[in-house]
Order: structure tokens, then C-alpha cells, then sequence
């Protein structure tokens, strides 16, 4: 049996006391008394990662896979899917074939396709030579194939055969997500009256809100069902815009993701995001033939610490980086929180946020 002491952090409070581990689950949480001031949070849960420490999730190279997720659980990420960028099928098809015996052994929860299927006007960092319309031929080889491990498709629900794309990914359990789009707000409404449930990092890659076309990101931000993705790196998001978004959500709707390139934690320098030139400089990674906002060199960590530092109380930054998410991944029953029964993921944080310790499956790393 391992105890873990300190200022425990759950849903809606902040105790202190102790968390008793015996094998890779939590036995009990009790309050009392504690001899540290450190923090216990559940451990992360990125829904929306594409790489980190000089490794990449979106070529398919299972090595490079496992050493992302690695980079990123020593910055507490207990629970990652490995997004993909837009991508030929054929990239695709193998990428997720590769990456079935990751999800089986625990080192991914699962594949992300951000793309193919998205607009033109909004692609951002998305390659723009291998956007297409969604085809549900295609899409139901992919869920087939992918033997459970697809489990989010991000496409525009504006294009040609979009709404059709998300009622299958729905019936299929994939979660569809409305991102890089130009999309109206009643367009953006069809997508999540179709079975959307997820809006990709919200406002960027998105037409913007105007008070006589609110677009998709008023329209996301005012629909129950819809979880928003927010990028906490001071640089995708102005920190009131930040606060704004979480507040009008609310810690139940929102979740902090990283969008993590391979540059995360690595030098300034050239790097490659989808087939694309990316330079970063002083943590901003941008695309070297347009300067369009490329990704991010988050970490989760990083993330829950600018979401506080933008005036986020902790226990609700807590729930955007750890509890939400992992509702959204249907796995409320096994990670997200600190309670007696789930899974012994755990990050220790000092009293000024930063990493100490990172428990996974009851061991430390």
C-alpha cells in the first residue's frame, strides 16, 4: 500500500489529506491532517495532442508514438490520444493499424483524426493539399479497422456530406468534433444536432463571432452536449478570452488540451508538422511559408498553470484538465479523478504547480 499526502484536489474542492494506493488503483481518500503542501491532482487527459519532446504521433511510427506519449506523461498526460494532422487515406490506414497495440497495452487511449475533412478558409496548419470531403466509404474502412482505437474525428460540418459523416461516426462511438471551419452558427448547430460533442480548439481555426453572425464559436459555447477544447499557452488564447471561455462552459464542458507538436520541449528551430515547414521561435511554432499559428509546445502541466494564472480556480482547471476530458472519452469510470475504485493515475504538484512526482497505474515514473 502507497500513501500519497497533501492538498488533495477533487471535483468542486480542495482537502487536505490522503490517497491510498494498493496496486494500480486507488483504495481510499480520506481528509485529515497532511505533512506536505504539495497539491494531488488526478492525472491529465489531452483529447488533442500531435507529438512532444522531438517525437511525432502523426507519422505513424509506433516508436516515435511511444516515446511522445512518454515525453508527455513525465509532464503528469496519464491519458493521451495520438492525433493525426490531414493526411493521404493511406497514411491513415496505416497509422491507426500501428497504433492498435499501443491502445491495447495502455500507452495510447486512442487516435484522433484532426482531418482531412476540413475547410479550406480555416485549415490553419493543416496541410491544404490533403483536404477532401468526407467520404463514408472511407471513414467506415478507417472505424473498422481501427478495432475500437479511433475515438475523435475532427471535420467541418459545412462541407458536402459532413452532417452524414457525424450521425456515423456517432452511431460508430467515435466522437465527432467541429473544428477548422468556416461554418455558420446554424450549420455549426446542424453538426451538433447531428451528434457533435466536441468543439476542436475553440475559436482558432474558426470563423470568428460577429453580433449579426455569431458563428460556430457562439454556437459551441451555448450548446449543452458540446465539450469545448481550450489551448492554455497565452498564445492560441488571450488569458481573458481564456476565462471568458471556461466561465461561460463551464468546468464541466471545458478542456484544456495541449495541440503539441513534436517542438514541444525541444529547442527554437525548423521542425515538420504534416508535411510542412514549422519554425519555432521563443515557443511559438508557425509555418514557415505563411506564419500560421502551427500546433503548440504545451504540456499539460504548462496548461493547468496558465489556466490558473488567468484567474481559473484550481479545482475548476483541475476538472478542464482531468475530469472533463476523460467524461468525454467515456472512461468517468476508470480516470479523471481521485476517488476510491479508479485508476491510480496521479500528478503531484508543488505549491507553485510545477511537476514533483507522477504516479501511473500505482507506480511512479
Amino acid at each position: 500500500m502507497t500513501r500519497v499526502s497533501g492538498r488533495i484536489v477533487r471535483p468542486g474542492t480542495v482537502i487536505e489529506g490522503h490517497v491510498d494506493v494498493d496496486g494500480p488503483t486507488i483504495a481510499a481518500v480520506t481528509a485529515g491532517p497532511a505533512d506536505s503542501a504539495d497539491f494531488v491532482l488526478p492525472g491529465f487527459v489531452d483529447l488533442h495532442c500531435h507529438g512532444g519532446g522531438g517525437h511525432r504521433f502523426t507519422t505513424g511510427d509506433p516508436d516515435q508514438a511511444r516515446a511522445a506519449a512518454d515525453f508527455h506523461l513525465r509532464h503528469g498526460t496519464t491519458t493521451v490520444l495520438a492525433s493525426l494532422v490531414s493526411s493521404p487515406y493511406a497514411l491513415m490506414r496505416d497509422a491507426t493499424r500501428a497504433y492498435v497495440p499501443l491502445v491495447s497495452e495502455g500507452v495510447l487511449a486512442g487516435v484522433h483524426y484532426e482531418g482531412p475533412y476540413l475547410s479550406h478558409t480555416r485549415c490553419g496548419a493543416q496541410n491544404p493539399e490533403f483536404l477532401r470531403d468526407p467520404a463514408p466509404d472511407e471513414l467506415t474502412e478507417l472505424i473498422d479497422l481501427s478495432a475500437g482505437t479511433l475515438r475523435m474525428v475532427t471535420l467541418a460540418p459545412e462541407l458536402p456530406g459532413a452532417l452524414a459523416a457525424v450521425e456515423q461516426l456517432t452511431r460508430s462511438g467515435v466522437l465527432a468534433a467541429l473544428g477548422h471551419t468556416d461554418a455558420t452558427y446554424e450549420q455549426t448547430l446542424a453538426g451538433v444536432a447531428a451528434g457533435a460533442t466536441v468543439g476542436t480548439h475553440l475559436f482558432n481555426g474558426m470563423r470568428p463571432p460577429h453580433h449579426r453572425e455569431p458563428g460556430p464559436v457562439i454556437a459551441l459555447l451555448d450548446s449543452a452536449p458540446v465539450l469545448c477544447e481550450l489551448i492554455a499557452d497565452g498564445i492560441h488564447l488571450h488569458p481573458g478570452m481564456l476565462r471568458f471561455a471556461a466561465r461561460a462552459a463551464g468546468p464541466d464542458r471545458s478542456a484544456l488540451v495541449t495541440d503539441a507538436m513534436d517542438a514541444a520541449g525541444m529547442p527554437d528551430g525548423r521542425y515538420d508538422l504534416g508535411g510542412q515547414g514549422v519554425e519555432v521561435t521563443d515557443r511559438v511554432a508557425r509555418l514557415t511559408r505563411d506564419g500560421s499559428i502551427a500546433g503548440s509546445t504545451l504540456t499539460m502541466d504548462a496548461a493547468l498553470r496558465n489556466a490558473v494564472g488567468a484567474g481559473i480556480p484550481l479545482e475548476d482547471a483541475a476538472a478542464m484538465a482531468a475530469t472533463t476530458p476523460a467524461r468525454a472519452l467515456g472512461l468517468r469510470g476508470q480516470v479523471g479523478a481521485i476517488e476510491a475504485g479508479l485508476r491510480a493515475d496521479l500528478v503531484v504538484l508543488g505549491p507553485d504547480l510545477s511537476v514533483k512526482r507522477v504516479m501511473r497505474r500505482g507506480a511512479w515514473i
